[in-house]
């Protein structure tokens, strides 16, 4: 499948901690980076304009679990972590922080790309981006922490995860839409963030999303060798 993919490691950008990355399948090959989020959103349009896919990967919890309402002791679920997630949980100090920040700066990129490709539609449901005539941009998440963070690059720490973000879904692309998400909030409903985003932003996106798991892929440790190469 042929395909943009931008990775975003979302982080302050007063601070100099957002950055991100392009990758074009199936090449893999690395054609952009950067640290604003105004060419993250050029770059994933310059794709979308010439009539392609593009999928957006930002390493932040993009859905969290929210427990059962139609039982009054509910609430002692709330907070927990997702399948998944092991010691990181997204509800913990920096995963809660970085939640945050990740909103506000998908919210603002999916408002851009609405004003830079008009009418496009997007889906965070891998079957439906890859069905024929299916949305053209994907909505996802990413995981880079612990063994599976990357060896900083020239560019830094935060475009090297940028850049892992990216490719971890881009490697990944032969296997849609049969690969199956490495976080979930199962056994609790999902609040689908990266879909309130999208219609925050006026996307084209079906509003049952709001209800349905983002892809969460997890960043594994780099083979030996494979630093060398980036």
């Amino acid at each position: 499948m042929e395909a943009r993919v931008v990775g975003v490691d979302v982080g302050s950008v007063a601070l100099g901690r957002f950055a991100w990355a392009a990758l074009d399948a199936p090449a893999l090959s690395l054609t952009g980076q950067g640290t604003d989020p105004e060419s993250a959103v050029r770059a994933l349009a310059a794709a979308l304009t010439s009539g392609g896919r593009a999928a957006l990967v930002l390493e932040a919890p993009m859905s969290v679990p929210v427990p059962v309402t139609d039982r009054a002791d509910g609430w002692q679920a709330l907070g927990r972590a997702r399948t998944g997630e092991g010691n990181r949980p997204w509800s913990a100090g920096a995963g809660a922080g970085v939640l945050a920040t990740g909103v506000a700066q998908a919210a603002w990129m999916l408002g851009r790309v609405v004003d830079a490709v008009p009418g496009v539609a997007a889906t965070t449901r891998p079957d439906r981006w890859t069905a024929a005539h299916g949305p053209r941009l994907l909505l996802t998440e990413a995981l880079v922490s612990g063994a599976g963070k990357p060896v900083p690059t020239e560019a830094g720490p935060h475009a090297a995860d940028a850049e892992a973000a990216a490719r971890i879904l881009a490697e990944r692309l032969p296997r849609l839409p049969a690969l199956a998400s490495d976080v979930n909030c199962a056994p609790h409903r999902p609040f689908n963030l990266l879909a309130a985003a999208a219609l925050w932003a006026g996307l084209d996106i079906p509003r049952d999303e709001l209800h349905q798991d983002v892809l969460v892929l997890v960043a594994r440790p780099a083979a030996q060798g494979d630093a060398g190469r980036r």
